[in-house]
């Protein structure tokens, strides 16, 4: 007989499982995003992980030759479909599907999981979670896009954050598109240079001119195509990007489209100036956003500490959450033209941050019923029953077996906060023991009677 061939319990590269301390994070730091929105005035909204292929477009790749190099796409009998890479897409499709149902401007908030075919190789997730809010409508550009400003800055707050850990950038792609149209350079060469220029914080100058003119290996060894401009017209790009103030921008501009990318960002920071966020928010004009469908106003939140990967060395995580303005994405589709701006947060990578500076006050407080006798069984059911009654987290030790210091050690482990000790002295005296786990003093535990436990839980915790 044939040995039966063991499998190995792996995953394919690009992808993670999350538990513990992380996964318990990613779930908390959902909920503040989500109360957030909702203070807003954002809705839900849940759309399919699965789109048309022709529907959810090809913004992504870089490769002209193969548009959808860089999603997961799946032939079916009639149909071809592609996992989302974003949730914009998904949302466009769903305003031109259901507009007629709708409340303009409708703001929605979703949240979900989206895929990308990265390199394998590559540092890069190929799932990852992103949580977004969107503002789609006929409606004031500046304010709109403000409102989304603001929210970044009051979420990131919120998640934990000071205001010297993180800063919002924003530009307007006008402006660059308007200096690439004065250096003469090609509408075939365009998207390929703001998609340079989109790589400067990952690549910083050097980096961004090579792509700008010949191209750049990267560390993968993978060459990245250059956009083939000469070097006067390269350096003019990296110098004007540099430019960080808007009055010196005007001196600066002499085409006209630059100059309504400036007047549009000149009326975002007059909305801004009005709001509680205003100094957290800066002008940085290599914020362009790769995805070719964005139209004007960009944004993009950098953390402003260091963060390590699992080897320790310090890596650059990237923007936490990025967005912008696309006025022309629901336009796609028959007969709907509507306006819209949004912006999206890296679940994940956010969450991979929070957890390496332990800002975020997170306790496992989970209160564990000790079984130090089995013959007592009804009294530690007794016990968690009325845990669990008064919205307590609570479980009961599921092995009589186990000694007192194996089950001590398991609540050390699992992070518990509190113990319940009740053997055969307290059952006589309708008392029981509550041991502080989390307390680092000798004297962490008391004995109160029984009638006393919720309170005391409550004022434990």
């Amino acid at each position: 007989m044939k040995k039966e061939e063991k499998l190995t319990p792996s995953l394919p590269k690009g992808f993670r499982d999350r538990w513990g301390k992380e996964l318990a994070l990613k779930k908390n730091i959902i909920k503040i995003i989500e109360a957030n929105f909702i203070k807003y005035g954002f809705l839900p909204l849940e759309t399919s992980p699965m789109e048309i292929t022709s529907n959810i477009g090809s913004f992504l790749a870089e490769d002209e030759s193969n548009p959808m190099s860089d999603v997961f796409t799946f032939e079916d009998s009639k149909e071809s479909l592609t996992l989302r890479y974003d949730m914009s897409a998904p949302l466009a499709r769903f305003v031109a599907q259901n507009y007629r149902d709708l409340t303009f401007p409708f703001k929605r908030y979703a949240y979900g999981d989206v895929f990308r075919r990265e390199k394998p190789d590559s540092a890069r997730y190929r799932s990852f979670m992103q949580f977004d809010a969107d503002i789609v409508g006929n409606v004031s550009e500046a304010q709109a896009d403000g409102e989304i400003c603001n929210i970044i800055a009051d979420t990131f707050k919120s998640c934990g954050l000071n205001n010297n850990q993180f800063s919002v950038n924003v530009s307007n792609r006008k402006i660059i598109q308007g200096i690439v149209s004065e250096l003469k350079i090609k509408k075939t060469q365009e998207e390929r240079v703001i998609r340079a220029i989109d790589k400067m914080d990952r690549l910083g100058l050097d980096g961004v001119k090579n792509i700008l003119q010949d191209g750049r290996k990267d560390e993968s060894g993978a060459f990245i195509k250059g956009a083939n401009l000469t070097s006067e017209q390269a350096n003019t790009i990296l110098n004007f990007i540099q430019i960080k103030d808007i009055s010196e921008l005007k001196k600066s501009i002499k085409n006209s489209l630059s100059k309504e990318g400036i007047d549009e960002l000149s009326k975002l920071f007059d909305i801004l100036s009005k709001g509680k966020f205003f100094d957290l928010i800066k002008i940085n004009l290599n914020i362009v956003r790769g995805l070719a469908y964005y139209s004007g106003f960009c944004v993009e939140t950098n953390l402003n500490f260091n963060v390590k990967n699992s080897k320790g060395k310090e890596i650059d995580i990237g923007s936490c959450a990025s967005g912008g303005r696309y006025n022309s994405l629901i336009k796609r589709f028959k007969g709907v033209d509507f306006k819209g701006t949004g912006m999206s947060i890296g679940v994940d990578r956010l969450v991979f941050a929070l957890n390496q500076i332990n800002q975020i006050d997170f306790n496992n407080k989970n209160v564990l019923v000790l079984v130090l006798d089995e013959k007592y069984l009804d009294n530690y059911y007794s016990i968690v029953n009325l845990l669990r009654e008064n919205n307590i987290n609570s479980e009961i030790y599921l092995d009589p077996s186990k000694n007192l210091k194996k089950q001590l050690a398991y609540a050390d482990k699992k992070g518990c906060s509190l113990a319940i000790i009740c053997g055969q002295k307290e059952i006589e005296k309708n008392s029981i023991t509550i041991k502080n786990l989390k307390s680092k003093n000798e004297n962490n535990q008391i004995t109160i009677s029984k009638e006393n436990l919720i309170n005391e839980i409550s004022k434990l915790q």
